[in-house]
């Protein structure tokens, strides 16, 4: 009796098909264990990569959450400033409004 395939292995690439052959026959599996292996492995290193950056990210919000707010805040008269030219752009859309 053969044992069920699971798997589609034809290759339209003879050349891919036997690389292919030649490493799981090198590696000891089967075609489809070769094949199943490596795509687990690429899939893995993608969110291997994926979480690294994630925790890169992470460390850099959080280290920018961590500061103390007196160091990222600004001058007292460069809050005013914004405050006047927020007030005068308001004025502005409130005389196009009317």
């Amino acid at each position: 009796m053969t044992d069920p395939k699971a798997m589609n292995l034809r290759f339209p690439d003879p050349e891919q098909r036997a690389a292919i052959a030649a490493a799981a026959r090198a590696a000891g599996v089967s075609m489809q264990e070769y094949i199943l292996s490596a795509a687990y492995d690429r899939a893995t290193a993608v969110e291997r990569r994926y979480l690294e950056a994630f925790r890169t990210s992470m460390a850099r919000s959080g280290a920018a959450f961590a500061v103390e707010p007196g160091n990222l805040d600004v001058s007292a008269e460069q809050r005013a400033a914004e405050q006047q030219a927020q007030r005068d752009l308001e004025q502005t859309e409130r005389g196009h409004a009317a």
